[in-house]
């Protein structure tokens, strides 16, 4: 049952990529991925996301198979890796909310192509297969920016995958690196207050 379960999740971290090319505006599941793992933590006050239900982690376990399996190396694993990493991924969203922003006040054109790590775009476009009557320039630009930056953070998950263990990025991934300092965080008060 479990190994069913984890299939299932490692194939729902494959069906958000595949789902844009039907419609772009399937990339907005990212806010799931981004919002279930707080609203959990919040909740229970345990990282539950990231020790069971989180899909990328269940698709990062696939690669097991051919895996190189070397150790990571220590500057990769510490805590200084982990902020910047952090810090380059909330510099995405505020880029994501500024140039939302920028499109939303006719200043800026949507960015309808996929941009791998903010810089490198895609010099393709995306086919879509159903389209919408949604005549929103804000939401291209959103949902596109959303399948750019997910794109982007499971291709370097994957990379590190396969040189490194197969869940590398886990003990990375911007969610894990916040929901730890918010329980350490907590911690520390509740000791405090138990004194």
């Amino acid at each position: 049952m479990i190994q069913k379960n984890k299939k299932l999740f490692a194939g729902l971290t494959i069906g958000y990529f595949i789902l844009p090319f039907i419609n772009i505006y399937f990339a907005f599941l990212a806010l799931l991925c981004m919002g279930i793992p707080f609203y959990l933590l919040f909740k229970n006050n345990k990282n539950k996301w990231c020790s069971g239900i989180c899909p990328r982690a269940d698709y990062l376990s696939l690669f097991r198979v051919f895996s190189f399996g070397k150790k990571a190396p220590d500057w990769l694993l510490g805590d200084k890796f982990k902020r910047n990493l952090l810090m380059y991924f909330c510099f995405n969203l505020i880029f994501i909310t500024m140039s939302s922003f920028m499109v939303y006040s006719g200043n800026m054109a949507p960015i309808d192509k996929v941009r791998l790590f903010i810089a490198f775009q895609l010099p393709w476009n995306m086919p879509q297969l159903l389209t919408l009557s949604i005549d929103s320039p804000v939401l291209l630009h959103l949902a596109f920016r959303f399948y750019s930056l997910m794109l982007s953070s499971t291709i370097l998950g994957s990379f590190l995958a396969t040189v490194y263990k197969p869940r590398t990025w886990c003990v990375i991934c911007p969610v894990k690196t916040l929901s730890t300092a918010y329980l350490d965080r907590t911690n520390k008060t509740k000791e405090v207050q138990n004194g």
